[in-house]
Formats: C-alpha cells, structure tokens, sequence
C-alpha cells in the first residue's frame, strides 16, 4: 500500500527545487551581469490549494527559465568595464564553441586581447581584438554601438549578438555565460547599446525573492503536514484491519 499521494511527493520535489532556485538567485544579487532564474510551480500550486489531490491528473510542472530583463547600470570609471543595455550578449570565443554573456568585466591577456575574467577572448566581427602596443587603457574608446578607437583610429568592434525570439532556448553552463542548441544561430543586436566604464547589475530584486521564499518555505510545510498526516492515517487503518 502506498501511503504517500504520488502528487503530494511531487510537489514536496518541486518546491525544494524551486527553493534551491531562489536560494542561488539571491547569492547572486551582487554578481554583474547575473541573470535570476524563475519558477512558477510554487504559483501553480497556490493555485491549485497549497496541496495538490492525489488523484488529480494536472502535469506539475518543475521547470525553470531564466530572465533575461534589463538589470541596473553601475558606474565604475574603469576603460574595460562595459554594461549593455537592450537585448543581446557579448560574444566569447572558447576551444568548445561561442558562449555569451552580459557581464562586460574585461582585462587584456599577454598579447593584448581583450578577455574576460577567465581568460576567455571576447569576440570582435574580425576576430580576437587586440590593443596595439603603443595604447594605452585611459587612451581607449568604446562607441555606444561596441566601436573600439584610440585617438580616432579604429581598433575593432565588439561581436554583439540576438537570439530574439530564441532567447529561451539558451542554457546557462556557469561563470554568467550562455550557450545556444546547435540549430540556433544569434543574429547582429541591432538595438544593442554599450556603455563604457560601467558595469550590468544583478538583475534580482532581493524583497520579490524573500517574499517568494517564504510562499515556498509555507507551502513546503503544508505538504509535509498533508504528507504525515495521511501516512499516521494509513497505519492506523493497518492496525485496525489486522487487530
């Protein structure tokens, strides 16, 4: 005999999940560039009573998609910071293929490419970009549509990408960074503005996740009570069939 509802545990399931979600989301509301994950299956199940009926055959959903929404401007003054706004991603360049991102923290390697913080190149339409020897940092300029120049000589342009439509189907693989399904290719971000000397806050607003958290943390506890109250009430009808 079964003594625990099928939905019951599921829900128990998704709801740590979804806690773990937020739990992260919050440990990032100070990374640049960091965009929050959001499930709505807490919301669902509000919807649904808190506790869901064991025989009802509604599919619970457990997945996450990530929010892609603008988050705040900070300004640091630093020549390789860079924020974007509008829709789109930096492009990187790795042995394993294009990854993207919104955080626009970047150094220069040995041979004066500009990378990110893990050494990785950040893609110009020509390739790799490389700052002539005789450039300096404070010499540096960034046009609003990712245009690199020092003293008016064009040095290259950032590879700014837009997956429109197909924003969704990227996967976050860690570090702030995205990787798009092989059939999915970004287009040029027509839209996209680069901003130098500031950097692309943490899109989570840390009161919506806290408020989220405890709907969680309760709901949590209502299916556990429901999920304890119906295995005391199976032993007890084992007990009095057996006496």
């Amino acid at each position: 005999m079964s003594e625990i509802p099928v939905q019951v545990s599921s829900a128990i399931s998704g709801l740590t999940r979804e806690f773990n979600v937020i739990a992260h989301n919050l440990a990032n509301v100070s990374t640049v560039g960091y965009k929050r994950r959001c499930n709505t299956f807490s919301k669902t199940l509000m919807n649904q009573g808190a506790v869901p009926i064991a025989e009802s055959t509604d599919e619970i959903d457990l997945h996450s998609v990530l929010d892609f929404s603008q988050g705040s401007f900070i300004e640091t003054g630093r020549s390789l910071d860079f924020a974007l706004g509008g829709k789109g991603f930096f492009m990187l360049e790795t042995p394993d293929g294009p990854l993207y991102t919104r955080d626009g923290k970047f150094l220069l390697n040995k041979d004066r490419q500009i990378v990110d913080a893990a050494g990785r190149i950040v893609a110009g339409e020509s390739g790799a970009i490389s700052l002539p020897a005789d450039v300096s940092l404070s010499q540096l300029s960034v046009s609003s549509d990712g245009n690199i120049s020092s003293a008016g000589v064009s040095i290259g342009k950032f590879k700014l990408v837009d997956f429109k439509e197909n924003e969704a189907s990227l996967a976050s693989v860690g570090f702030n960074c995205f990787q798009a399904p092989e059939d999915i290719r970004g287009g040029s971000a027509e839209n996209l503005i680069v901003k130098q000397g500031y950097q692309e806050g943490s899109n989570v607003k840390m009161v919506e996740e806290l408020v989220d958290m405890v709907m969680v943390t309760r709901l949590y506890e209502a299916n556990m009570k429901f999920m304890t109250t119906g295995s005391e009430n199976s032993k007890n009808l084992l007990s009095v069939a057996m006496s």
